[in-house]
């Protein structure tokens, strides 16, 4: 059962728990980032929202939502995915002004929205993918518009956040009932930044939110992101060269195409950024193939498929694609390096929401017919792509002894 469907079911219980219940939590006098009241800031943290549009993710009972509307003028538009949490809210708050509560999945319902003034979540990003929502959110905000957050740091066993992008199992507790089992992304806030920048935020604060009991073991880290500006003033000057140049390397075997895991969660192929050492990009593969899988081959094994170029914020990424034909030895993890886990993958298996984008963008230009996901970006190829193409579905190459 996926964490979608595990985390939908458990909601769904807990609104329906809170229903038979009749709780209906008050509107709060000041927003609460955390489990406590006081601690922390408030809805400072979202900057002036006056008249401003805002998104509320995973809304629940509605509550913060009508606070942000009546004390702070926004105007707000909840969202939440579970049905239940949902009819709390529209049912007590219906004709609440400045408030526009819906049932629906966020990622759906950014692809349609025009773009918002603000976001928000107390919680609930924990609950969803962030290499799904966090590009989301960048699309669906506008240029500079803030993005605040709070999610777990510290659970109540003290366990603490995992340094690699997975969720894992926590529960949902309410009075007498039986827990709740979820699927949460407990993360450092290090990979949050990480996260965050990589999908077009810059991150201007990360906060630890303790509770005032010291004898409560629960932390909340409370996230402060901006959407990056992608344009630049104009001057007179010429700019700053700002660019990120790498390599990706297929690596086909009887076993599969060649895939590893970054510790941040993205499944990518072999390679890396280009060094000064390298002189061509071809060493540039050979080199990242070895400190990466431990894999050897020659530069002359190496056939390059062109240059793709692409945006990342304001940083130009130009990526090189290649094919390496021959090659000694075992993948296996390399110490210190950031991927690992390389594994043997049927092109008829590819992932399909965890590729890295630059390992999408170099697979969609060998073979355009796989079906992956991927942004767009200008590819320029080196030599005609039906040479490369069939040479490989032919033959794949075999490693050599």
């Amino acid at each position: 059962m996926s964490a979608h469907s595990v985390n939908a079911e458990s909601w769904t219980i807990y609104g329906q728990r809170q229903l038979d219940r009749g709780y209906e939590p008050p509107v709060p006098e000041q927003l609460h980032w955390g489990s406590w009241a006081g601690v922390g800031p408030g809805a400072e943290a979202l900057g002036d929202i006056a008249g401003k549009h805002v998104l509320d993710i995973g809304s629940g009972a509605g509550h913060h939502a009508v606070h942000l509307a009546r004390v702070h003028g926004a105007r707000v538009t909840a969202i939440e995915q579970s049905p239940t949490q949902h009819r709390r809210a529209a049912d007590r708050f219906a004709a609440e002004p400045g408030v526009r509560f819906l049932h629906g999945d966020v990622l759906d319902h950014l692809k349609r929205a025009e773009p918002y003034d603000a976001a928000y979540a107390i919680g609930t990003l924990a609950y969803i993918d962030p290499h799904m929502c966090l590009p989301a959110l960048r699309d669906g905000l506008r240029a500079g518009a803030p993005l605040v957050f709070s999610v777990l740091h510290t659970d109540m066993n003290g366990q603490r956040p995992a340094d690699t992008v997975a969720p894992r199992r926590q529960e949902v507790l309410l009075r007498q009932d039986p827990p709740l089992p979820v699927q949460c992304w407990v993360l450092t806030p290090q990979l949050w930044e990480d996260l965050l920048t990589d999908a077009g935020f810059a991150v201007t604060d990360i906060q630890l939110l303790a509770a005032p009991d010291n004898t409560n073991r629960v932390v909340h880290q409370l996230i402060r992101a901006r959407r990056r500006i992608a344009s630049r003033p104009r001057t007179t000057r010429p700019p700053a060269p700002h660019a990120a140049v790498g390599v990706g390397a297929i690596v086909l075997g009887e076993q599969g195409l060649l895939l590893g895991r970054h510790r941040r969660g993205t499944i990518e192929l072999p390679g890396g950024s280009v060094e000064s050492s390298d002189r061509t990009p071809q060493d540039t593969v050979v080199r990242e193939l070895r400190e990466e899988t431990g894999l050897v081959a020659r530069p002359e094994d190496v056939v390059l498929l062109g240059t793709l170029l692409d945006h990342v914020g304001d940083v130009v990424r130009i990526t090189v694609g290649a094919i390496v034909t021959a090659w000694q030895g075992e993948p296996a993890t390399q110490p210190d390096e950031n991927v690992g886990d390389w594994r043997w993958c049927a092109l008829d298996q590819l992932p399909q929401h965890d590729l890295f984008e630059c390992s999408a963008q170099i697979l969609a230009a060998w073979r355009p017919d796989l079906p992956i996901d991927h942004p767009p970006a200008c590819f320029t190829p080196y030599a005609p792509p039906e040479h490369t193409t069939d040479k490989t579905r032919t033959e794949p190459p075999i490693a050599t002894s």
